[in-house]
């Protein structure tokens, strides 16, 4: 995919035209940098006739339409990974079976724990799915790539325990791949901040420098990396949840910041205010009350547009749009609160 920088002011992001993105505009009266869907959640949680819950999922453009790879926690409450396909990004199709990984090492393919939040990211030739894997009953990063969405490789593990959150850039960095991060515990971990690491193969990691960590608010606990970063002219543009610790319990939002092109770890601005927080009934009431969890972003470098995918609740899936030079003016002028 050849990558090509736009020459209007308007048009920032760095990437390829995506024509067919879903959008709605943005509706009259509203003041908000991101706005919802009006077809929310767009997967319900039985879309599946196995599925408790489909949501904290992952989509990109292929071959013309869309496919992605969606966390559906079973009837036995068991967390898996399947993958789908959909002509419009809207309505989905979703294999009913999980994932089965093809794996040179079977005691890596071993499903112990869990597989949950993924994300899919294309990178030269291939795309890249992260995910958090059970390892021996321990959260970490677990790898794999794809070039159909029928065949699935897994790779090493990217880290030890406990990791989660782990997050690809779309390119190499320097020559070399780059996540990013969050080291946790085994539990729901009660802290966090975003980290970032680079590797020559996919297999070792190292050079880890600490990005950003929670601050007060709505990002007091713990923060984590949500989409793949977008690439744009004023930086990497990485929209991210925070976590506040209330009296009834954690409450997931999402906030933005632009990281420094060549040395990602340098943040330039950041929000101080989130960009869209549980408020709807489909986000406030489920599984798991109050979340709202981005993982997968699409964008039109030729209009700037961006479509957010986000678990709700801990329950659906749903969608949210932005304008990339709307959402940087606002982190500009919100860093500085």
């Amino acid at each position: 995919m050849e990558r090509t920088v736009q020459e209007s002011m308007k048009q920032l992001i760095i990437g390829e035209a995506l024509p067919n993105i879903p959008w709605e505009e943005k509706p009259a009266g509203c003041q908000d940098v991101v706005w919802r869907s009006k077809k929310n959640p767009i997967i319900p949680r039985d879309l599946l006739r196995t599925s408790n819950s489909i949501f904290n999922s992952a989509v990109v453009p292929f071959q013309g339409k869309f496919a992605g790879v969606f966390r559906c926690d079973d009837r036995r409450r068991r967390m898996q990974i399947h993958s789908g396909r959909s002509d419009d990004g809207i309505n989905w199709v979703i294999k009913e079976e999980p994932i089965n990984f093809i794996c040179a090492d079977p005691e890596i393919a071993e499903f112990t724990y869990g597989r949950y939040d993924p994300r899919v990211c294309w990178i030269e030739d291939r795309y890249y799915v992260t995910w958090c894997n059970g390892y021996k009953g321990y959260p970490t990063i677990g790898l794999a790539y794809t070039y159909d969405f029928e065949e699935f490789h897994q790779l090493e593990n990217a880290f030890l325990p406990f990791n989660r959150n782990g997050v690809l850039f779309p390119r190499k960095i320097k020559g070399k791949y780059a996540m990013l991060s969050r080291p946790s515990d085994n539990g729901h971990t009660p802290f966090g901040d975003i980290f970032y690491s680079e590797s020559p193969d996919l297999c070792y990691w190292g050079k880890h420098r600490y990005v950003m960590g929670a601050t007060t608010g709505w990002q007091a606990t713990k923060i984590g990396a949500g989409p793949t970063p977008i690439e744009t002219t004023e930086g990497w543009l990485l929209i991210y949840h925070g976590v506040l610790t209330s009296c009834n319990g954690f409450l997931y939002s999402a906030g933005a910041a632009l990281l420094d092109l060549d040395e990602p770890w340098k943040v330039i601005h950041r929000t101080s205010s989130y960009i869209i927080s549980p408020q709807t009934i489909y986000e406030n009431v489920g599984d798991v009350p109050n979340v709202v969890f981005p993982c997968a972003a699409l964008c039109d470098a030729a209009t700037g547009r961006i479509a957010i995918y986000y678990g709700a609740a801990d329950t659906v899936t749903c969608l949210a749009f932005a304008q990339v030079e709307e959402l940087i003016d606002f982190i500009k002028e919100d860093a500085k609160k």
